[in-house]
C-alpha cells in the first residue's frame, strides 16, 4: 500500500490569501519585494507631503534608473531586458504606493521609450536609450488633444515638411511628466498619415505649460504641450511606423502596467482598511467583528485576488507572444473599475479618518477617478471587447 505525503496547507494570508506567491519565479519575487521595499523605504515616508503640495519629486528618476525599472521590459540600449510579468509587479508595488510613481515608470518606459526602441533608427536609440535607462533623461509622450482623447485619428496637430526640415503645429493637453520631460515623443498628421518625432526640450517653438488645481493624481506632473513652428530635422521623425498603430501599440504597453498597477491601489486600500477594522472599537469590539464590516473586507479580498490573477495570466500570454489589444481591454476595464469600488468600500471602513491624507485610502481613490480615463476609458475598452466578440465596431 502507497504512502501519499501531503504537503502543509498554505497559510492564509489576508494579503495573499490564494498564496498567489507561489507562482511566481524566483526572479521575480526578487523583483517584486525589491520595488516594496523601495516603495515603502522612499515613496511612502514623502507621499503625503508630496500628494499635498502637488510636486513629484524629479531626483526619483535616478534613482529608479538605478533599480533597473525604467524600461525594464525592453532589450538592449542599457536596458534590463525583464519579462512582462516582472514588469507587471513592478508596477504594482509602485502603484501601492502611489499612481504618480507607477505613471512616471509607464510613461518613461511605456510611451516614451518604446516608440524609439520599436519604431526608432539605430542612432535614435543609441542617443536617448541608455540615458532615459537610467533616469538622466525624462521623456513624455503627445498624442491626446484638447479636442481628442478616445477618438486621436481625428487630431489637428500637424507636421509638415520646410525643405529639409518637418514643422509641427499644435497642442497636446493630459501629458504626464511634459512639465519636467527631456524630449518629447509627438504624433502628427502629415501627408502621409501620422508620424512620431522626437522633440527635445529648448527646441524653438516648443514649450510645456503644467497644469494645476488637480484632485487627482497631485504627486504627478500633467501639462499641455504647446508647438508652434517647431522647426525639426529629419533625423528628428521615427523612420519605422505610420498610422496610427503607433502610438496605439505603444498605449497598448502602458495599459498592461496598469492592469497590475491598479490591483496595487487596491491592495493598498484593502490593506489599510483591514488594519483599521481590527483596531477600530465601536459598540464595545472592533468593527471588523461585525457582520457587514467582515462582508466588505471579503469583497475586497475577492476583487484583489480575481484581479491579480488576471494580471498574471495576461502577463505570462505577453511573455509567450499571445497577448492581444483586447485582452488588456479585458484586464484594464476590469481591475481598474474593481480597483475604484475597492477604494470606494474601504474609505467607507474608516469613515471620517478615510478622507485624510493620513491614511492612503482617499489619495488612492482619487487618483484612480484618473486611472479609469486614460490609456483608454471605459467605455472604450467595452467597445474594443464588443467588437471583437461580435465582429461589429460600434465606436460611432
Amino acid at each position: 500500500m502507497s504512502t501519499v505525503t501531503r504537503k502543509p496547507a498554505a497559510r492564509l494570508d489576508p494579503s495573499d490569501f490564494l498564496d498567489i506567491d507561489a507562482l511566481l519565479s524566483d526572479e521575480e519575487k526578487l523583483i517584486r519585494d525589491t520595488v516594496r521595499g523601495y516603495v515603502r523605504d522612499r515613496v511612502l515616508p514623502g507621499i503625503e507631503t508630496w500628494f499635498d503640495d502637488g510636486v513629484f519629486p524629479k531626483e526619483v528618476a535616478t534613482e529608479l534608473g538605478e533599480l533597473g525599472l525604467l524600461g525594464m521590459h525592453l532589450e538592449g540600449y542599457g536596458c534590463a531586458g525583464a519579462s512582462a510579468v516582472s514588469y507587471g509587479l513592478a508596477c504594482l508595488e509602485l502603484e501601492a504606493g502611489d499612481s504618480g510613481f507607477r505613471s512616471f515608470v509607464s510613461v518613461q518606459g511605456s510611451l516614451a521609450m518604446f516608440p524609439i526602441w520599436k519604431y526608432g533608427s539605430e542612432e535614435q536609440k543609441q542617443e536617448w536609450l541608455p540615458k532615459m535607462a537610467r533616469g538622466e533623461a525624462i521623456g513624455c509622450f503627445g498624442l491626446t488633444e484638447p479636442d481628442f482623447g478616445s477618438d486621436p485619428a481625428g487630431m489637428r496637430a500637424t507636421a509638415k515638411k520646410r525643405g529639409p526640415d518637418w514643422v509641427l503645429n499644435g497642442n497636446k493637453l493630459w501629458i504626464t511628466n511634459g512639465g519636467i520631460a527631456d524630449l518629447a515623443v509627438v504624433w502628427a498628421r502629415s501627408e502621409d498619415g501620422i508620424r512620431g518625432f522626437i522633440v527635445p526640450r529648448g527646441t524653438k517653438g516648443f514649450t510645456t505649460r503644467d497644469i494645476h488645481r488637480k484632485i487627482s493624481l497631485r504627486a504627478s506632473v500633467t501639462s499641455e504641450l504647446i508647438l508652434e513652428d517647431c522647426a525639426l530635422p529629419e533625423a528628428a521623425l521615427l523612420p519605422g511606423v505610420t498610422g496610427l498603430k503607433g502610438p496605439l501599440s505603444c498605449l497598448n504597453e502602458a495599459r498592461f502596467g496598469i492592469v497590475w498597477g491598479s490591483m496595487g491601489a487596491a491592495r493598498a486600500c484593502y490593506e489599510s482598511a483591514l488594519d483599521y477594522a481590527k483596531t477600530r472599537v465601536q459598540f464595545g469590539k472592533p468593527i471588523a467583528g461585525f457582520q457587514l464590516t467582515q462582508r466588505k473586507l471579503v469583497e475586497m479580498l475577492l476583487e484583489i485576488e480575481k484581479g491579480t490573477l488576471l494580471a498574471l495570466h495576461l502577463g505570462r500570454m505577453k511573455d509567450e507572444g499571445r497577448l492581444a489589444p483586447q485582452h488588456v481591454s479585458v484586464g484594464k476595464l476590469n481591475n481598474v473599475r474593481a480597483a475604484l469600488e475597492i477604494a470606494r468600500e474601504a474609505r467607507g471602513v474608516l469613515g471620517a479618518n478615510g478622507i485624510t491624507l493620513e491614511y492612503p485610502v482617499i489619495r488612492h481613490m482619487n487618483n484612480l477617478e484618473s486611472v479609469v480615463t486614460y490609456e483608454g476609458t471605459s467605455e472604450i475598452h467595452t467597445l474594443a471587447i464588443g467588437e471583437a466578440i461580435t465582429g461589429i465596431p460600434a465606436y460611432r
